[in-house]
């Protein structure tokens, strides 16, 4: 191994999000691969890419990566947004040919094929997530024959960011978002948190769709790729030692900062942050 390919092994991990909700990703890794170092960027001066159209999603997907690449050489980029994984994954594996990109919806379409036996598979997301229609695509393309319905459930992603993560609110939201899955006549098996903030909600998911039915988490999904992706490169830092995280927003660093403790489960305070222009 050259000198060269073994400083890779010690770069960080990039990983952007238009908000917090892919410090979900973030924690999974931490507890995958916790001898990594991590640059972390939420672009919440512009949120939600969501609602934005598909050239402006690129655009910002494009200055969020670059913010993080010219901030460190990184060996990896995860792109911890449904949207801009949805969007920009391409141009964005254009635009850095010389490190692998991993998005959040191929991991968990994968994680779904696998996990059903019945070729039934519910997948929850934010609306803009179903109407484009990525996580069904992707299903597809791995099994052509899968049946696969969609339900957002924009609710959700409030409760998430406001802490309530539990209780009788969020199992009365999600009643409501799965009654028709869960009444169908061919009821799925598998179910699909296609959103960053969901898998903050899986305890009170699960209790509402009981036992028999497969959760599978986007972001967990996603660690488990990039865990793959580094050991078969041979990219995986071989520290003993506890990595970092380097956290950067574009905007409102002291929300980033509340909000953001719910989702990465542990206390995160404004001086963690850096603002950053993009």
């Amino acid at each position: 191994m050259s000198r060269v390919q073994a400083s890779r092994e010690y770069r960080p991990i990039g990983i952007f999000d238009s908000g917090v909700g892919g410090m979900t990703v973030l924690r999974a890794l931490l507890q995958r691969l916790p001898a990594e170092e991590y640059f972390f960027l939420g672009d919440t001066a512009r949120l939600p890419y969501g609602t934005k159209g598909s050239s402006t999603i690129i655009s910002y997907s494009l200055q969020a990566a670059r913010r993080i690449v010219n901030s460190t050489p990184i060996k990896m980029l995860v792109v911890a947004c449904n949207t801009a994984s949805s969007v920009a994954l391409p141009t964005l594996r254009s635009e850095f040919p010389h490190i692998p990109v991993v998005g959040v919806i191929e991991p968990g379409a994968r994680a779904a094929v696998r996990a059903t036996k019945n070729g039934r598979i519910a997948v929850l997301a934010t609306e803009a997530t179903v109407r484009g229609g990525a996580y069904v695509d992707a299903i597809h393309k791995l099994d052509p024959d899968a049946r696969v319905v969609s339900q957002a459930c924009t609710l959700f992603v409030s409760l998430a960011e406001e802490g309530w993560l539990e209780g009788d609110v969020v199992e009365a939201a999600a009643r409501r978002y799965l009654a028709n899955i869960l009444n169908a006549e061919e009821r799925p098996d598998t179910l699909l948190l296609g959103c960053t903030h969901f898998p903050l909600l899986q305890k009170a998911i699960a209790r509402v769709v009981g036992e028999g039915m497969h959760i599978v988490d986007s972001a967990q999904t996603t660690a488990e790729a990039v865990t793959e992706i580094l050991a078969g490169r041979g990219l995986a830092n071989p520290s003993p030692h506890q990595g970092g995280v380097h956290f950067m927003a574009t905007d409102n660093v002291a929300r980033f900062a509340a909000t953001g403790s719910y989702f990465l489960g542990r206390k995160l305070s404004e001086q963690d942050v850096e603002l950053v222009d993009i």
